[in-house]
């Protein structure tokens, strides 16, 4: 070979060595690996299953084994402190109620991290109303009978509340009806029933999961929804705004989201699975169980919405009168 062509090839090998050598490899397509759903509720819970059937579901479009990971505690801050402070790949979803992750900006004097900084909404997956509650015995048909009822009763009369929605919708629809009701605080929704079977409590404001499955079971009467608009998915349920008591408004959301600097490509990538989801009859019907109207938005208007609902929060927290921990 003469010296020219050798030197030629030399010069085209050390080319590519530099080339490779400068040049990273080409990043994988996403998913390349298994995806982490964290779910901030116990196993088996009500609110778990909603977040293994999304896991499920999204599993067969990513092509990738979906892991849900429980980290429960502390009113979702554990979960909520992981995933703030995963690396933001899309390879840890955060598949929680965005109300309760907005809330707790205001319920805690120093919460782990800043939500609105620190998580970049992906998708919005549902809507859900408080709603108001009394024992299926009870003699209250309405809630203007109630209302009546309550108003004659005074501070004698009493209202069961196990969450921070619960709390805020007692003290609208007390301050909507000008009642001087007493609060009575329980750890979990379950545990109001039997004192409201037995009258220990006159009503209750619950989350529609646990309210229309004791409606089913003839445990409760649901009088009506905290919202001005009629949910789809319990469409026979009037809303306290068209019964006279428009202060009385508390829509619930459930929303997947990740570490905020995930690349945009990657969010859209995730939105793109959640609406689709969303979109079968399938899941609208799985949602209407809980009293759910399936919620599709793009990243961008769902960050919107998160943003101006931790501000609302702020309101809620100050109508119920809660102490921030």
């Amino acid at each position: 070979m003469k010296p020219s062509a050798v030197a030629g090839c030399l010069a085209a090998l050390c080319a590519c060595i530099l080339f490779s050598g400068t040049q990273p490899l080409r990043a994988q397509a996403y998913p390349s690996q298994d995806i982490h759903f964290i779910s901030a509720f116990p196993p088996g819970s009500g609110a778990d299953v909603l977040v293994r059937y999304f896991a499920e579901k999204i599993r067969a479009l990513a092509n990738r084994t979906v892991v849900v990971e429980n980290k429960a505690g502390a009113n979702g801050n554990i979960a909520i402190e992981y995933v703030a402070r995963s690396k933001p790949d899309g390879y840890t979803i955060f598949v929680h109620s965005g109300g309760a992750i907005a809330g707790n900006m205001h319920l805690f004097k120093k919460p782990p991290v800043d939500v609105g900084k620190a998580l970049q909404m992906a998708a919005t997956i549902n809507r859900q109303a408080f709603m108001l509650t009394v024992s299926a015995s009870s003699p209250y048909q309405t809630v203007a009978e109630l209302t009546k009822a309550m108003q004659a009763k005074g501070n004698k009369a009493t209202y069961a509340s196990s969450s921070v929605a619960s709390r805020v919708t007692g003290a609208m629809y007390a301050a909507d009806a000008k009642l001087s009701a007493l609060e009575v605080q329980y750890r979990s929704g379950p545990d109001t029933l039997n004192d409201m079977e037995s009258g220990a409590v006159d009503y209750a404001f619950h989350d529609p999961v646990l309210a229309l499955s004791q409606r089913r079971e003839g445990r409760v009467r649901v009088l009506a929804i905290c919202s001005d608009k009629r949910m789809a998915s319990a469409d026979d349920i009037p809303t306290m705004t068209e019964l006279g008591y428009p202060g009385v408004r508390l829509v619930g959301w459930f929303s997947a989201s990740v570490p905020a600097g995930t690349p945009e490509p990657i969010v859209n990538t995730i939105n793109e699975w959640f609406n689709q989801v969303l979109s079968t009859e399938e899941t609208a019907a799985f949602l209407k169980k809980s009293g759910g109207d399936p919620f599709i938005s793009t990243p961008a208007a769902a960050q919107a919405f998160f943003l101006g609902e931790i501000e609302k929060y702020g309101d809620y927290v100050r109508i119920a009168h809660i102490e921030a921990q």
